[in-house]
């Protein structure tokens, strides 16, 4: 960390292993699809930043100020956003975790720079907020509708959601600002058809909610905000669904089987959909060959769980090198990773239509220079202390530094 500027303007090679490597253009490129696609559909736009967890991605990802809404799941992440309150291209957050009193506090402070949005769904998140004497204006809520990802949320068709909505209405304590769904199960689909299905049934779980809201309360503005990273991708299937009188509000950014944060990165979960190419993946990981083993056709690197996570997808492995993808990071313990070849039809995704039976001594040399595709950017971007940005020719030429802790 005390160098990380050191390497700025040597080629991505050069850099210390494991190290975490990000493509600038094709950053821009993926952040720019979805701004075009919410601006044709003329609907509002909210990302999560918690995949990169950076002043710089956040800064891309709002804009520059077109988008002033962000979602966060912690508070360092809230807490490195507030430059961009000063420069004027951030005005509210939403704190995506359902609320807990310990957290109440913290983000009542955070409530003199910007407008914080919570999340509830349950009846005992406003007993919570009505105990909490720390501000004296009601708390803007989202209600968490759980559309089949079976994380947070409470189900639309559940018995204590209409007690939940009164509720809402009734106290003192908040006010409705809208409904939030969140299809992770969308990383299931596997084609644009099943995920605009997906999406649909988002905004269904949303709209059914808001008729619950009573004929006092139904004139209101209400947000439906919805969307997962892959249905990001076919959002311009929303519009034919969207009913009267209801403002949509497209959330994405990152989190993974669940990603709403992901879409500035991508990575193999989101490639093996199908909706998204080989080349979107902005994230790479650096790492180096410190052996080889002939006997077992295999080799050792230096990026092991801690810098790769031990997610996997339908490509089996945790990684897959960028150039030779036939082979991947088959087993790996705290700090070794072991290149092996993991031959299967998923490798179609990555243009890998026929396997040579090649050998590890003969591909792989200690002391070479290995790039890795990584199977859920947001895991194994929160691994690293640095992000080195890259050009269209592999230069550094930045280092961003990211948010860290909860």
């Amino acid at each position: 960390m005390a160098s990380h500027d050191s390497y700025i303007g040597k080629p991505a090679t050069d850099l210390p292993t494991p190290s975490l490597i990000l493509s600038k253009p094709t950053i821009e490129r993926n952040i720019n699809q979805l701004h075009q696609a919410v601006k044709n559909l003329g609907i509002a736009f909210r990302p999560h930043v918690k995949t990169l967890k950076s002043l710089e991605v956040t800064r891309l990802m709002l804009g520059n100020g077109l988008h002033r809404k962000i979602v966060a799941s912690t508070l360092p992440e809230i807490e490195g956003a507030l430059p961009l309150v000063k420069e004027g291209v951030l005005d509210e957050c939403l704190y995506g975790m359902p609320i807990y009193p310990s957290i109440l506090p913290r983000l009542a402070k955070l409530t003199t720079s910007l407008k914080i949005v919570l999340m509830i769904d349950n009846e005992q998140h406003i007993d919570v907020l009505e105990k909490f004497t720390g501000t004296k204006a009601p708390w803007p809520v989202f209600i968490k509708i759980d559309v089949g990802t079976r994380r947070a949320g409470v189900v639309h068709s559940s018995s204590t959601l209409p007690a939940l909505v009164q509720r809402v209405e009734e106290s003192a304590a908040v006010e409705l600002y809208g409904f939030y769904c969140h299809a992770g199960h969308s990383y299931a689909c596997r084609t644009s058809e099943s995920a605009a299905s997906v999406l649909k049934e988002e905004l269904e779980g949303a709209v059914s909610a808001s008729n619950l809201l009573s004929k006092a309360g139904s004139g209101r503005k209400v947000v439906v905000s919805i969307g997962s990273t892959p249905t990001a991708h076919v959002v311009s299937t929303i519009k034919e669904v969207l009913p009267e009188g209801l403002e949509l509000e497209l959330h994405a950014g990152s989190y993974c089987p669940s990603c709403t944060g992901n879409f500035p990165c991508n990575d193999l979960q989101q490639v093996c959909t199908g909706l998204v190419s080989v080349n979107a993946q902005s994230v790479r990981v650096l790492t180096e060959v410190c052996s080889v083993y002939p006997e077992r056709n295999e080799a050792l690197v230096n990026a092991g769980k801690i810098a790769l996570s031990k997610e996997t997808s339908d490509l089996p492995g945790y990684a897959r090198v960028t150039d030779k993808p036939e082979w991947a990071v088959v087993r790996t313990s705290q700090e070794h990773g072991i290149l092996g070849l993991s031959v299967t039809p998923a490798l179609s995704v990555l243009g890998v239509h026929e396997v040579k039976n090649e050998k590890a001594v003969e591909t792989f040399k200690v002391g070479d220079r290995v790039l890795l595709y990584c199977q859920h950017a947001c895991i194994t971007a929160s691994a690293f202390p640095v992000y080195y940005v890259v050009d269209e020719e592999d230069i550094v030429r930045e280092a961003w530094v990211p948010w860290k802790g909860w």
